[in-house]
């Protein structure tokens, strides 16, 4: 956080010249989209703003970011995501998508950080969560020649289809599995 004159915290006001530079005010150095993705992952409240206009350009600058990300190969959105979200401008239900992603995102931060914490908890520290992504990551060492794989399978051939849940459409009777039935049984004999 950037402390004021005042003496009140506030976001670091980075300002964006004509010529694409940007420029840290609080460090007074110019910074690259690089810096800009540490400061965010480091926590650091920032907006940038034009200089010469003094628009509030964050959103954009931070798009940029994420467009730069993705083409650096880390493919964190899916493809149907982006779809989805590109038909959400300009439908009714646009302005509750901010707040809906928002939240979800939220939630999400939420859980992953329960979930690393138990984590550490089960392995009494031993083990950190980054050792283990890298653990589960390792390629599994190759099965000798001849040596026995192991099938799973969860019901055969011939059995009766799984259970269905009560109250929904699947519970509903199916008409054509006595028929299907009385195929196959005439077609053994």
């Amino acid at each position: 956080m950037n402390e004021t004159k005042s003496g009140a915290t506030g976001p670091i006001v980075i300002k964006k010249y004509a010529n694409r530079r940007l420029y840290n005010t609080h460090t007074s150095s110019y910074v690259t989209l690089d810096h800009l993705c540490e400061m965010v992952k480091e926590g650091v409240e920032f907006e940038v703003r034009d200089a010469r206009t003094g628009e509030d350009i964050t959103r954009q600058v931070l798009a940029q970011i994420i467009f730069d990300e993705e083409n650096k190969g880390q493919h964190l959105l899916p493809l149907q995501f982006l779809r989805q979200l590109i038909r959400f401008y300009g439908d009714s239900l646009q302005a509750f998508v901010p707040s809906y992603l928002e939240m979800s995102m939220e939630s999400f931060t939420k859980n992953q950080h329960e979930m690393r914490q138990k984590f550490t908890d089960a392995l009494g520290g031993k083990l950190g969560y980054k050792d283990f992504e890298q653990l589960c990551s390792r390629p599994s060492p190759p099965k000798a020649h001849g040596a026995p794989t192991r099938r799973c399978r969860t019901r055969s051939r011939r059995s009766e289809p799984a259970p269905r849940a009560p109250g929904s459409l699947m519970a509903l009777p199916n008409p054509l599995l006595p028929r299907r039935r009385r195929v196959r049984m005439k077609s053994a004999t």
